[in-house]
């Protein structure tokens, strides 16, 4: 009998023994969970060396290669004005020793193959088995006698900066720094930051007590995964580490954050952003290896799991309503303080909606069970990603490290999946009445002020939202007295006084600013030249040689880069007139320009006017005027690049110097407009220096 033929005599069988219902039935009953199978963790072997190094060995052998991670478990502490020093410390390590030259390391690492890192909680290396003592030899070496010179720690230093002067243009990072400032506090060492600010104030010293006050063995572990034998780990650990002297490490006492007495919204404002990060968070008291932390793995789990889409954040707000390309949350464990965080970025006009599913989600769980369907399901891909991280021997590694680190029960992560696999749905409800604190949370939101704060009130108990800086700091409320009176235009016939008065300023007819910048590593120069009424002419140049040129004759526009020109139209070309005023100020007053007094804000620590500002092309911008000197500050405008996208860009202005009886800034720091901040500082500035309307032409 032919297959299909087999088919139809089934299911007409079926329909005359009254059974098709029952097969139907069953066809559509999701199978059954088997019983949660008792983990058998991979092999590993423990030591301790007599200086207190505690050592874990996982062997495996399917690879030539072998890891070796030395975890320095330093306690919390605060830094205070110096925050980032021990960062740095961590950074300085591989910039040399006093036996080699961190390019000496560099090319060292390399001819093996190998990777190396360090940081200031140790270092982590890995190389072909055979390879592994000269590796343990300049793993140790850093380790032992690292020399920190003082020019390489101005190099670190300085990268650092440039990192977090580009970071800081970034939604996500100041979102993140915000909320660990509010969710831990001032008082705690995880509320601290590193900023400008503080890593200006940090120097070689403060990293050489870092290192010398934390990195000691008795506090230390050492992970050893691949392909060695346990005997040859002892020896290897010996040899290479055994010299390391123990100390006392002291530990500080630091009150344990807790979540608000009731929600606070706490917002940041960023001009000109079309999308808003939102992080609800709070601290929580949650260990790692507790019987809370696996019942808190399932209800973060089923509320949003990054790794799984049908999370119910995910799927109410990405999958039905459409806010957000992705949102997820976190319930993090720490031996002094973990944190719940959610979170993800969505479109200004929908920013209040999502902060509703957020907090709906969240209050589902507290209230109503979870099906046993759905509870199921979660507990299946638990039970798959589990056994999908234990493929990896390094997880071995890790979760033995853990269980060091934190004295968890030797069966903790054995009997794992069976604790699991025991929780119900009203475990699971009671954990989310622990866990889930929506009417304590802080409620961040980073995005744009105009477009979004005020439909944010209605989550604070009090109908406030609270602003703060990107680095966590609370904005005072503005004095009435200090906007009473004020309009848009005053300021800005203040800031034309306080640079030369309109006079002086009209009797300008051209404009000639040279300036230089560094740009990953190679020197540029720029030349800025301005005739009125609307000329401009733009030359940016390495080692002699003109690599974009920027014209503007008043009416049409070219950029020309590497032989090829382009011509300018649409926002381009707008962006060029406006580039092209000698003094853009003078011309806010004329028709076609609206300005708007949004308030008083700090910038760089001072206050600063801000005005919000429609150009007469369409163009909007923020401006920002110091309230002492009168002075711009900071302009944060919107842009649109060639491939039709939005950007963000902001300029600082700092270093006010007179030329010919006019104030013109001498540093100005461009973020947004590329993938590295720009800092251009003026070599020269000549006034009135006669240019020929030739150099502006375009055909």
């Amino acid at each position: 009998m032919k297959k299909s033929g087999i088919i139809l005599f089934f299911i007409a069988f079926c329909a005359v023994q009254g059974l098709w219902g029952q097969v139907e039935d069953f066809r559509r009953k999701a199978p059954q969970p088997g019983p949660a199978p008792r983990i058998e963790m991979g092999k590993y072997e423990q030591f301790t060396l007599d200086n207190g190094l505690q050592v874990i060995v996982v062997e495996n052998n399917k690879l030539p290669r072998v890891s070796f991670q030395l975890l320095v478990d330093a306690p919390p502490m605060k830094e205070g004005q110096f925050a980032g020093a021990a960062s740095l410390a961590g950074d300085m390590l591989m910039r040399g020793t006093t036996t080699r030259t961190k390019a000496q390391i560099d090319q060292s690492i390399d001819f093996i193959g190998a990777r190396f890192s360090t940081s200031q909680g140790g270092m982590f290396g890995s190389c072909l088995s055979r390879h592994q003592d000269k590796l343990l030899e300049i793993m140790s070496d850093v380790l032992l006698n690292p020399a920190f010179a003082e020019e390489e720690f101005e190099k670190v230093k300085q990268q650092r900066l440039s990192g977090l002067a580009y970071q800081q243009d970034n939604a996500d990072f100041i979102a993140g720094n915000v909320a660990q400032v509010l969710r831990f506090g001032n008082d705690h060492p995880y509320g601290e930051i590193a900023t400008e600010r503080t890593l200006d104030n940090t120097n070689l010293d403060r990293c050489k007590d870092y290192y010398s006050k934390y990195f000691k063995p008795n506090i230390s572990y050492l992970a050893i995964v691949g392909d060695i034998k346990l005997d040859e780990a002892k020896k290897a650990a010996e040899k290479y580490f055994g010299t390391w002297e123990r100390g006392e490490v002291g530990t500080g006492f630091f009150k344990r954050p807790e979540a608000p007495a009731q929600a606070q919204v706490n917002f940041v404002d960023k001009p000109g952003a079309v999308q808003s990060i939102i992080r609800i968070t709070y601290p929580l008291n949650l260990k790692p290896g507790s019987e809370d932390a696996i019942l808190a793995n399932l209800v973060n789990t089923i509320l949003g799991d990054g790794g799984l889409l049908g999370s119910r954040l995910n799927g109410n707000i990405r999958e039905d309503k459409g806010y957000s390309y992705g949102v997820n949350s976190t319930l993090a464990t720490d031996k002094y303080v973990g944190y719940f965080s959610a979170g993800g970025s969505v479109r200004n006009e929908v920013t209040d909606s999502a902060v509703t599913e957020f907090l709906y989600e969240m209050n589902r769980l507290r209230e109503e069970p979870v099906a046993d369907q759905e509870l199921d399901g979660i507990k299946n891909f638990i039970f798959g990603k589990f056994a999908r991280a234990l493929e990896q021997p390094q997880t071995v590694a890790t979760f033995a490290l853990n269980a060091a680190r934190y004295k968890l029960p030797e069966d903790f992560y054995a009997t794992y999946l069976e604790k699991t696999a025991a929780l119900t749905a009203a475990d699971l409800m009671k954990g989310a009445q622990r866990f889930l604190l929506p009417n304590r949370a802080h409620i961040i939101v980073v995005g744009n002020k105009g477009e979004v704060a005020d439909k944010l009130a209605r989550f604070s108990p009090e109908g406030k939202v609270l602003f703060y800086d990107y680095e966590g700091n609370p904005i005072k409320e503005v004095a009435a007295e200090l906007l009473q009176g004020v309009n848009a235009s005053e300021v800005i016939d203040k800031y034309l006084l306080a640079i030369g008065g309109r006079e002086r300023l009209e009797k300008v007819q051209d404009l000639t600013i040279n300036m230089t910048t560094s740009l990953q590593g190679m020197e540029l120069a720029m030349t800025m030249q301005r005739k009125a009424p609307n000329k401009l002419l733009m030359n940016v140049s390495m080692g002699g040689m003109v690599m974009n040129s920027t014209r503007f004759d008043g009416e049409k526009g070219v950029v020309s880069a590497m032989g090829q020109e382009q011509q300018m139209e649409g926002e381009a070309l707008e962006a060029a007139k406006q580039q092209a005023a000698l003094f853009p100020e003078m011309l806010y007053g004329q028709e076609g320009y609206e300005l708007t007094m949004a308030g008083v804000e700090s910038v760089n620590g001072s206050d600063a006017y801000r005005i919000d500002l429609v150009h007469a092309s369409g163009n909007k911008s923020s401006e920002y005027f110091d309230l002492k000197t009168g002075l711009k500050v900071k302009s944060v405008s919107t842009q649109k690049t060639p491939d039709g996208n939005e950007i963000t860009a902001t300029n600082e202005f700092t270093d006010y110097r007179e030329v010919d009886g006019i104030l013109i800034p001498h540093q100005m720091k461009a973020i947004g407009m590329g993938p590295m901040p720009l800092v251009l500082k003026v070599e020269s500035v000549e006034v009135n220096k006669g240019l020929d309307d030739g150099i502006f032409k375009v055909e």
